[in-house]
């Protein structure tokens, strides 16, 4: 009888160590990504802006980048993906979840927005995984997601003592977009969209609110607040935490599962409150400090294995 040779099985461990190894990699990089888009635009509503200009900035830039790559592609079917299904996650994860979110900076800190919706659409991903696809979610995530529940406890009760009604408005605010994220990953995996086609189709998508943001008035809103502040919201907008983040969340998506990529949302946090202390010069509260570290303590348990 032959001996398996010693070691032959170690080499499908390690392929698919790879793609998971990979999927971390792309899962970070578009937590870090989603981390300067908030900074960027607490940033530029205090420089002027308002949630238009700032959704403007998200995806005029890509959506013309794109619009080539889907007209070879084909219109008619928006690259394989279809009208329906294309305008589903342009509504979840576009333009129209995107200018909610923005909104919620009006009411609230930086540090709110920056935790409240990545950690809901931490909890909604699992949830989500775990109901409608039928992934196998394991005991360490389930507590990990309940630990971020506590955490988002502790950063809204913040909002109740100190900042009233707004503050409250602001954070629900911030709750609705984590799930309707929540809702645009779990559709990309059910229905096997690529990461570069659920880029590119609801970045050119995008394009047709064009004409309403011309008509307000937008471009020489945007035209009067200089040069150097729109550079920096293309570039932090329209590249990083639009395109960029969402092609590498899809793609670990691809790799990882549901399951287990929506828990990199709740990486955002903790580089998004370090990144504008550093640079706008908002340091964390006490509640919103403690709120992160609980929130940071339910990432370490839902990225276990076991």
């Amino acid at each position: 009888m032959n001996q398996p040779m010693p070691g032959a099985d170690a080499s499908p461990q390690k392929s698919d160590a790879k793609p998971a190894l990979l999927g971390v990699a792309c899962g970070v990089g578009a937590a870090l990504f989603w981390a300067l888009g908030f900074v960027a635009t607490r940033h530029g509503l205090k420089a002027g802006f308002t949630p238009a200009d700032l959704l403007m900035h998200r995806f005029l830039w890509s959506g013309i980048a794109f619009l080539p790559v889907v007209l070879r592609a084909g219109l008619g079917n928006l690259c394989g993906i279809g009208w329906g299904r294309g305008l589903a996650l342009m509504v979840l994860g576009g333009p129209v979840m995107s200018i909610i979110s923005y909104s919620g900076f009006l009411f609230v800190p930086l540090g709110h927005g920056s935790v409240i919706q990545p950690s809901c659409a931490t909890l909604g991903g699992v949830f989500l995984a775990a109901v409608l696809l039928r992934e196998r979610v394991s005991f360490s995530r389930l507590a990990g997601a309940v630990v971020i529940v506590g955490g988002l406890v502790v950063i809204g009760a913040e909002s109740i003592g100190h900042i009233g009604p707004n503050g409250v408005l602001g954070d629900l605010i911030f709750v609705l977009t984590g799930f309707m994220f929540a809702g645009f990953g779990m559709l990309l995996r059910y229905w096997r969209v690529s990461a570069f086609a659920a880029a590119s189709v609801i970045s050119v998508l995008s394009l047709v609110l064009l004409p309403v943001y011309a008509a307000s008035g937008g471009f020489a809103r945007v035209a009067a607040i200089g040069v150097g502040e729109n550079a920096l919201q293309a570039l932090a907008q329209g590249i990083l935490a639009g395109p960029a983040a969402m092609y590498l969340f899809a793609f670990s998506i691809q790799l990882l599962g549901v399951a287990r990529a929506a828990v990199f949302p709740a990486i955002v946090p903790a580089l998004t409150i370090l990144v504008g202390w550093l640079l706008l010069g908002e340091p964390p509260t006490a509640l919103q400090a403690a709120g992160l570290v609980t929130v940071l303590s339910g990432f370490y348990l839902a990225q276990r294995q076991r």
